[in-house]
């Protein structure tokens, strides 16, 4: 039994990034395709995202090119491969406030946000820091904030204060505060409704960003290394790597790392040709139509 389907939806990507910027300490080590993505779950009457991507347009442009960002979609081209329009998504749960996951807020204007409050607390202070502190800023755009704001203003924001238990059924916002942003948050789905799950997945956002965070390419004798980029601590976001793994059962396979280029080949997954982007299908509800196959 699955209540949930749960695709990784590829809107960009990252064609060089640098591998110690994914992996902490992996200097000299060339570079590899990094894709950018958010993850669609539908099921129980409801669709939901993690994450939204960002707009390629403004100072979202800026960075884009900044960080080589290539292939740029818009988030209705990206999930009519899904069948779904943007102002059919009704919840969305924001993982952190960089850019390429929380830049594109206003191109869903139906959805409820889910964000932790001191996410959203720290950067207005990180943005209020004299300029010699700008380096805090480099992967956020202050409008991407002030949408955020803004978006509390309107009623559709929920600002959390730790975790959420069955913010909708059978799906659970997790806090991972101080780690690659203060106040990180990741999503774990008990796909098959029990409370002691035994079908977890969990969606990581940027905590992780390649399963070699999780294995350190010694999936015999693991151990942990974080993500290159950590706004406060990388021995935080070791915990927060076991407190993930552990939600899942103990399988880091189900610990989806969206920015990693091996879930293509862990998941069932289609490169759509008209973009050159990739979906991936991680679970399959029961009576669902596989967007892959």
């Amino acid at each position: 039994m699955a209540d949930y389907s749960i695709w990784v939806m590829e809107y960009a990507y990252m064609p060089t990034a640098p591998i110690t910027g994914i992996v902490y300490g992996a200097h000299n080590q060339g570079t590899r395709k990094m894709p950018y993505g958010y993850v669609l779950i539908k099921g129980q009457g409801t669709t939901v995202l993690v994450d939204v991507g960002y707009d390629h347009h403004a100072y979202g442009e800026t960075l884009g090119k900044l960080f080589n960002v290539h292939g740029w979609q818009p988030a209705d081209v990206v999930l009519k491969e899904a069948g779904v329009k943007p102002e059919e998504v009704e919840h969305i749960v924001l993982t952190h406030a960089h850019f390429d996951h929380a830049g594109n807020t206003h191109a869903f204007p139906n959805a409820k946000f889910y964000i932790q409050e001191r996410e959203l607390s720290k950067w207005i202070w990180a943005m209020a820091l004299d300029r010699k502190f700008r380096w805090l800023n480099v992967a956020t755009d202050p409008a991407d904030i002030m949408r955020i704001v803004d978006l509390a203003r309107q009623g559709r924001l929920v600002a959390l204060d730790g975790d959420r238990e069955n913010f909708l059924p059978n799906i659970d916002i997790r806090s991972a505060p101080d780690t690659h942003t203060w106040g990180c948050q990741y999503v774990a789905v008990r796909n098959d409704g029990a409370t002691k799950s035994e079908d977890t997945w969990v969606l990581a956002g940027d905590l992780v960003y390649s399963y070699q965070n999780m294995t350190s390419q010694t999936p015999d004798d693991p151990y942990y290394v974080p993500v290159g980029l950590a706004m406060v601590s990388h021995t935080n976001l070791l915990f927060a790597t076991d407190a993930m793994i552990k939600e899942a059962g103990g399988d880091y396979k189900r610990v989806v790392p969206i920015h990693d280029e091996e879930v293509r080949n862990l998941f069932p997954s289609r490169i759509i040709k008209e973009t050159g982007l990739r979906i991936s299908e991680i679970a399959l509800a029961d009576g669902a139509v596989s967007l892959v196959s």
